[in-house]
């Protein structure tokens, strides 16, 4: 059975979207058949895959709504074991449109669940709010993964997306856990990067994991080209992290 993570933090700007990218791809570089679910009407993750969100016939926004199967909207990669479930902007309606659908909270999971024994992992990146879109992706995960930057706000709100966390593990998801958290836009050449990281270490009660993304200029440019950084600039260093944290990820899972 699949291994579903919510990649989740509802301040924006913090590398969400691109670890949701680099580490799907990654896990699938090492053999692992990976789904990304792009949660986000913003649909970032879908054009970083090189995907054109507008001209999208079925997405996440109709599976949703009960308008098409997983199947129907999943889109594979060619020459890789990556698929996505992609998104655009129609997706913001979907809250309004579900306000009175029976248990809205689980139909994501309902839909994910007849596909989820065909991966290893099954990544979603959800939206930077604790919206009814991140409640189905939380509802539907086994775990929580939080990418925090590397800057003096690191910890701001991750307190009250952990409070959501532990109310959704109470009354919704009793299965959901903390992955952990990833450090992201890591800056070498400056002390507070690692004073952030250092403080963050002393207080956070949760896993953190080893692995560090950097700042890097390959990484910032890839998703322009709609490409994961394995296949845009395999020896930078953007790439080397993501392929440590998906080693980490396998290697903490057991996979």
């Amino acid at each position: 059975m699949g291994k579903i993570i919510a990649i989740a933090n509802q301040k924006g700007g913090v590398g969400k979207t691109t670890t949701s990218i680099n580490l799907s791809a990654a896990l699938a570089e090492k053999g692992k058949k990976v789904l990304v679910i792009d949660s986000d009407p913003q649909g970032n993750t879908t054009s970083g895959f090189g995907i054109e969100k507008n001209e999208l016939e079925n997405s996440i926004y109709e599976l949703l709504l009960g308008d098409c199967s997983v199947e129907e909207c999943v889109i594979k990669r060619e020459n890789t074991r990556l698929s996505i479930l992609p998104a655009n902007v129609n997706l913001a309606a979907a809250e309004v449109e579900l306000i009175d659908a029976p248990s809205k909270e689980f139909i994501l999971k309902r839909e994910i669940d007849y596909v989820r024994d065909k991966y290893d992992y099954i990544i979603i990146d959800c939206p930077p709010s604790l919206s009814l879109l991140t409640i189905n992706a939380l509802t539907t995960a086994d775990s929580v993964l939080v990418p925090i930057q590397c800057e003096y706000y690191a910890l701001e709100g991750l307190s009250q997306l952990i409070y959501t966390v532990n109310l959704v593990k109470s009354r919704l998801n009793p299965e959901l856990d903390m992955e952990g958290v990833v450090f992201t836009m890591y800056d070498s050449r400056t002390n507070l990067s690692e004073d952030v990281v250092q403080n963050v270490r002393s207080v956070l009660k949760q896993h953190i994991f080893d692995t560090i993304i950097p700042r890097n200029i390959r990484l910032a440019e890839a998703p322009s080209r709609g490409l994961p950084i394995n296949e845009y600039d395999s020896r930078s260093a953007g790439a080397e992290a993501y392929s440590s944290l998906a080693k980490e990820l396998i290697r903490k899972n057991k996979q």
